[in-house]
């Protein structure tokens, strides 16, 4: 475990935790230019850890479990952060932490049944692009205010409505699926 903490990918994953509250400090504190900045490398260090984990086959257990914990921690930070800022509308957020807390909850549950297969749907993965996608335009909306950056904000806020929303049905199904897979295994 500690040779796995500190391979390359699983550091640039905990640097995308480092960088959390120093953008939801940025955004607080209305610079958004900053934050932005800071929200891009933390971006990039999403796109690198996993593309490292690859080239230099160190993918690990650890880095599994803290790449999916930092990009929730992030993203559900943000939308609260800018929720609270009045730059997103509370809706979003209130339907993000609902299924990612309904997701945590379920998980935990299925977890003392036996069941360990939590690996995201189709639609969970689209969810968490059109979150990552969403909070960058409506950030880059408050550094570079033209109409088409701010409809873009938009639609993409509405995909989070939708994709949240299909992403927890879809998890409900995928989680029924795999405990009957579980129950024939037995």
């Amino acid at each position: 475990m500690k040779n796995e903490f500190w391979n390359a990918p699983n550091q640039l994953t905990l640097l995308r935790l480092f960088f959390v509250p120093f953008i939801a400090i940025c955004i607080m504190e209305r610079r958004y230019h900053t934050a932005l900045i800071l929200l891009v490398i933390a971006g990039l260090s999403d796109g690198l850890d996993g593309l490292a984990a690859r080239l230099l086959h160190q993918q690990t257990r650890l880095g599994e479990y803290l790449d999916p914990i930092a990009d929730k921690l992030l993203l559900s930070s943000l939308f609260l952060v800018m929720s609270a800022s009045h730059i997103i509308a509370w809706r979003y957020t209130v339907m993000v932490f609902s299924r990612d807390l309904g997701i945590l909850i379920i998980s935990a549950l299925l977890y003392t049944v036996g069941l360990r297969d939590f690996r995201p749907g189709i639609f969970g993965k689209i969810n968490t692009a059109c979150q990552i996608a969403a909070v960058f335009f409506a950030l880059l909306a408050k550094v570079y205010p033209e109409e088409a950056v701010w409809m873009t904000k938009q639609v993409l806020l509405y995909a989070v409505f939708a994709f949240t929303l299909a992403s927890a049905i879809h998890y409900v199904f995928l989680t029924g699926q795999r405990l009957k897979a579980l129950q024939v295994a037995r």
